[in-house]
């Protein structure tokens, strides 16, 4: 077994395992700090199949920009984990957090399965282009066959922003019950 296999199936059991205690824990930062290893092991696979721009994309904007985001926001609001969150669980509770991540590794070990299975004997790398996940590749698919998706997304963006400034400055023009008497 060579050297990049052993690093693959590390990060690619790395992601998983991160993927799945970021469900798992109570803690909201916590969990953010799980989405984040798991990102990075992410592109860790990524960047081994060849895909240098997708993976430093994926560790600059979702690892460090978004992330950052969702810190600020579960900063921003107070959460805390543990039992402050709600109630105590359950047991349908107890029983659809271990059943829903239990069925899922069983379809995840069925996706390996068959595509273990589907393999013909050639290399998957072979039928990809030599320019796949450069810069020039990436940015001509996004600006030909994925436009309209990404514009979409765009507008979609510029909408939740403008809701967000809307929403804030209608709770700082409410007047307060002192300028209410």
């Amino acid at each position: 077994m060579s050297a990049e296999l052993v690093v693959f199936f590390i990060s690619a059991v790395v992601a998983v395992c991160g993927a799945l205690m970021m469900i798992v824990q109570r803690n909201p930062v916590a969990s953010v700090l799980y989405l984040i290893l798991s990102l990075v092991a992410q592109a860790v696979c990524y960047i081994q199949l060849g895909g240098l721009f997708l993976g430093a994309i994926l560790v600059i904007v979702y690892a460090g920009a978004i992330m950052v985001l969702f810190l600020f926001v579960i900063m921003l609001l107070n959460l805390r984990g543990g039992e402050e969150l709600g109630k105590p669980m359950n047991a349908i509770s107890l029983f659809t957090k271990f059943t829903i991540p239990t069925l899922m590794l069983v379809e995840l070990l069925f996706v390996i399965k068959e595509s273990f299975a589907s393999m013909t004997g050639s290399n998957g790398a072979d039928a990809l282009s030599d320019g796949f996940g450069s810069v020039a590749e990436v940015a001509k698919l996004m600006f030909t066959r994925y436009l309209y998706p990404f514009e979409l997304t765009g507008v979609l963006l510029l909408i939740a922003i403008v809701g967000a400034v809307v929403l804030a400055k209608s709770e700082d023009s409410q007047p307060t019950a002192e300028g209410e008497n």
